[in-house]
């Protein structure tokens, strides 16, 4: 399997930023990680292994990133509006840096986003706010409601990169017709304690008319054994 570490300063984030890439040809799949992980963590955990036979048949091309959720969300020692504002550097960084740079290697042009936990709050957030550029994405058991990372602090923001409050508004057709034409997959667990912003989120984007697939999952469902599973269902290509 073709595995390759990169690194590079990102002039966005005013740091460096590191990337495995697995794979040599097909979709480009942007992996985001878990709560604060890294962009070894997808590996570590199986999850590039239980896409072997994907990769290796040049279905997908993973390109697992880091984070800054330590700078961002996770950051209690700084004020919710720097948090909120960090985050929207990593946004840009994604889709002004590493997008174009993804484009450069990989002609492809069926962009997917996907990530396990906190990663499928980054997966399905960029993808909603950028289905210009992304054509599937795959969260699996997200939080689509951060209001419990922001100790009460609310501004514009924050609304837009709250996924159930910016879908609860859709009115914007031509933002409807781009969401339209998107994959949009959504899994959690039965007993998943985050369940319910998954079907929040679901419920939201049905009413705008924007298609999606919620599965629900039986018991709680929220584990790398169950990821490993879901990804190779979900991911798309042939197994």
């Amino acid at each position: 399997m073709h595995r390759e570490y990169q690194r590079s300063f990102s002039p966005t984030l005013g740091r460096d930023m590191e990337t495995l890439v697995f794979g040599y040809a097909g979709a480009p799949v942007i992996v985001f990680p878990t709560s604060s992980g890294r962009f070894f963590d997808y590996e570590n955990y199986g999850m590039v292994a239980a896409l072997g036979s994907h990769l290796a048949n040049g279905w997908i091309q993973l390109f697992c990133v880091d984070s800054v959720d330590s700078e961002s969300w996770y950051c209690t020692a700084a004020p919710p509006a720097e948090r909120i504002f960090r985050h929207i550097q990593y946004d840009q960084y994604v889709a002004t840096e590493l997008v174009p740079a993804i484009a450069r290697r990989n002609h492809n042009r069926f962009l997917i986003t996907t990530g396990c936990s906190f990663g499928a709050f980054h997966s399905v957030n960029f993808a909603l706010r950028h289905p210009d550029l992304v054509r599937r994405c795959v969260g699996l058991s997200g939080l689509y409601d951060m209001r419990s990372y922001m100790d009460g602090y609310y501004d514009e923001s924050f609304y837009f990169n709250n996924p159930v409050d910016f879908t609860g508004d859709l009115r914007d057709r031509s933002l409807i017709r781009e969401l339209q034409r998107q994959d949009i997959i959504i899994v959690t667990g039965q007993e998943d304690e985050l369940r319910g912003s998954n079907e929040h989120l679901s419920a939201n984007l049905w009413k705008a008319g924007v298609g999606n697939a919620l599965r629900v999952w039986d018991g709680f469902a929220h584990d790398w054994p169950y990821w490993h599973k879901m990804i190779r269902l979900y991911i798309g290509g042939h197994d």
